[in-house]
C-alpha cells in the first residue's frame, strides 16, 4: 500500500474540488478525524497494516462530497474503489476499508473494532471542548442545504442526536463520554 502517495493524492483532490459551502465537511474536519483516529487506535492498540487501512478509510470516508451530500458513503466507497488500486491496494484491503466508511453513516453501525475506532473519531467532537465551535459549522452547512431553518430545530435536532449516539471504543467512551453529557445539558437548558 503506498499510503503518503494515497493521502497526498486524496487530500489535494479534497481541498480543490470540495464545494465551499462546506463549512463541516472540509479538509479540516478530515484532518480533524484523522488525528483522532490515530489517537483512539493508539490507546486500543492498533499498529501496522490495520492503522493503515483505518487511517486511508478517514482520509476517504467524506470523499462522497465531491459529487453530492446524499449517501456519501456510498459514493467514497466508489471513488476509494476507483483510486485505491493505482496506489496498491488490494480487493480485500479495499474492502475493508469500504466497510469502516460505511459504519459511518449515521446512524453509526460498526461490525469490528476498526469500524468503531472510525465512528468515534468521526464524532470525536461531541465530547471535546471545541464542540460548540465545530457544532455552528455543521449548522451553517445543514442550512445551507435547507435541512434546518432556526437555532431552536437545530438545538432540538442536537438534543435527540445526543441522546442517542453512542462510543464503541474504551477509549472514546473514557475521554468523552463526561463532557458530551455536559453539552446535552447545555444544549437542553437553552432549549428551555
Amino acid at each position: 500500500m503506498q499510503f503518503e502517495n494515497a493521502k497526498k493524492f486524496i487530500v489535494d483532490k479534497l481541498k480543490v474540488e470540495l464545494p465551499e459551502h462546506l463549512s463541516y465537511h472540509s479538509v479540516g474536519h478530515i484532518k480533524d478525524v484523522y488525528n483522532s483516529a490515530e489517537r483512539i487506535a493508539v490507546e486500543e492498540g492498533i499498529s501496522g497494516e490495520e492503522m493503515t487501512l483505518l487511517l486511508t478509510a478517514v482520509l476517504f470516508h467524506d470523499s462522497g462530497f465531491l459529487v453530492q451530500q446524499k449517501d456519501h458513503e456510498s459514493i467514497s466507497c466508489e471513488i476509494a474503489r476507483e483510486f485505491l488500486p493505482g496506489f496498491d491496494y488490494s480487493e480485500d484491503e479495499i474492502q475493508q476499508i469500504c466497510g469502516m466508511i460505511m459504519a459511518t453513516k449515521v446512524p453509526q453501525k460498526p461490525h469490528n473494532h476498526l469500524e468503531e475506532i472510525i465512528c468515534d473519531a468521526d464524532l470525536d467532537y461531541l465530547g471535546r471542548d471545541d464542540f460548540f465551535t465545530i457544532g455552528n459549522r455543521l449548522f451553517s452547512e445543514l442550512r445551507v442545504y435547507g435541512m434546518i431553518q432556526s437555532e431552536l430545530e437545530w438545538n432540538q435536532l442536537q438534543v435527540r442526536f445526543l441522546e442517542s449516539h453512542h462510543y464503541f471504543t474504551k477509549t472514546a467512551m473514557r475521554l468523552r463520554n463526561d463532557s458530551k453529557n455536559a453539552h446535552l445539558q447545555s444544549i437542553k437548558s437553552l432549549i428551555k
